[in-house]
């Protein structure tokens, strides 16, 4: 497994986002799994894990085997390409990348080497292919339109949100970023979308009429408040979802309503039990993850991420907790508007800063106003140690340090 590592690791910033004809070319070589299953597409700034946690949960509480392709992963590389919520084992994994490695022999004579994420693209397909699945939920990397995965044909595209991220390579501002996202709609296909800002929803409506997509919007075909949701399939009241955060209700009534769509498009019957407990038993690793009792994680890593993170963080003062942030982020990133903002809008809660090993993460150099802590394993262990049952610690920031943290803090509850 550690040469198929070394192999997708050498391709990290390779070839990134020229175009999809090197990706289509080698679909096609490999006789185009992305056709043997129907797929559910979903883009957008945040949301898309979650969303796809919500639709795997309920797909498989009715039956279906459900491949799901996500990232970045968490703990493992495995972890974005899983069926059925279990992670690819690494017999299977080594086996497809090296189909893909033979395959991407005849591709070189045309085209130039293959990504690290479209090497992961292509591992998927072919291994949902392989395991027969019934559907697909295929996360877009960034953006929509020239994303390595917009080479297949979603039955549905779904969008979870629309705000400031990779404005470097998607625009800076919502419409041109909009026009991105609508991109994966498919011709005579369907699509959902979350509530929008006006301008980028206006740009999925001229988007859906010119490709003749049937869309269905968030608080105008569904809508869901307070655990009631109200859709033309069916209304539920009172249901209970498993992940924390009140923004988590939008991203579950973009998950049922897909799902409603998906199975009324086959006449499937729905079971209104196995439906409620599927969206209470749903988890998604590193957002707003309560890991200890006293410590959460959560993988803010932009703007729009943060204002959940600070509404939950409210909650939680109001209810007589003290928390605080440990926040670690990738220089690349406005790090420093995503810090200003926490000590906004939180004023009375400590924030600090610490980095992590991955390379390019923030050094002392890059940071000033705030505490630097040099260790984040010795400040978790004195928190945990030291700090009052009232206290919370939140960890935040780029979801590479979030998967560090989680990896650390879930061997050292092994090693005790």
């Amino acid at each position: 497994m550690f040469e198929v590592e070394e192999w997708l690791h050498s391709r990290i910033g390779l070839n990134f986002r020229s175009g999809l004809d090197r990706m289509q070319h080698a679909v096609d070589l490999l006789g185009n799994p992305e056709k043997s299953y129907p797929i559910i597409h979903v883009t957008g700034t945040n949301g898309k894990g979650s969303t796809i946690a919500f639709m795997r949960e309920l797909f498989m509480s009715h039956g279906k085997k459900v491949g799901t392709f996500t990232s970045p992963h968490i703990v493992s590389i495995h972890d974005r390409i899983c069926l059925n919520g279990q992670p690819i084992s690494d017999a299977d994994f080594i086996r497809l990348a090296d189909r893909v490695k033979e395959m991407e022999q005849i591709l070189l004579k045309t085209h130039d080497q293959l990504s690290f994420f479209e090497l992961l693209t292509l591992i998927a397909l072919l291994y949902f292919r392989e395991q027969e699945v019934d559907l697909v939920l295929l996360e877009v990397g960034i953006g929509g339109v020239l994303d390595t995965t917009n080479v297949v044909t979603g039955e549905i595209a779904v969008i979870t949100s629309i705000g400031l991220d990779h404005q470097e390579t998607l625009g800076d501002n919502l419409a041109s970023i909009a026009e991105q996202k609508a991109g994966i709609f498919k011709a005579g296909r369907k699509a959902v979308i979350a509530k929008l800002s006006s301008e980028a929803q206006l740009v999925c409506q001229k988007t859906a009429e010119t490709k003749d997509v049937e869309l269905y919007q968030a608080g105008h075909d569904f809508s869901m408040l307070n655990g009631n949701f109200l859709s033309s399939f069916l209304n539920l009241s009172q249901l209970k979802i498993g992940l924390e955060g009140a923004y988590q209700q939008e991203n579950a009534a973009l998950a049922i309503e897909t799902f409603l769509l998906f199975m009324a498009e086959r006449n499937e019957e729905i079971d209104e039990c196995s439906l409620r407990k599927a969206l209470e038993q749903t988890h998604w690793a590193g957002r707003l993850e309560r890991i200890r009792p006293q410590i959460y994680l959560d993988g803010a890593h932009n703007l729009p991420a943060l204002t959940r993170l600070v509404e939950f963080v409210r909650e939680k003062k109001q209810e007589g907790y003290q928390p605080q942030i440990l926040f670690g982020a990738l220089k690349r990133k406005d790090y420093q508007g995503m810090l200003d903002y926490l000590s906004e809008q939180l004023p009375q809660v400590q924030v600090k800063v610490t980095g992590f090993d991955y390379q390019g993460s923030l050094e002392d150099q890059d940071v000033i106003g705030y505490d630097l802590i040099p260790s984040y394993r010795d400040f978790i262990r004195q928190f945990e140690e030291q700090t009052p049952k009232q206290d919370l610690l939140f960890i935040t920031g780029s979801l590479y340090f979030i998967s560090e943290v989680r990896s650390y803090l879930l061997d050292s509850q092994h090693s005790n």
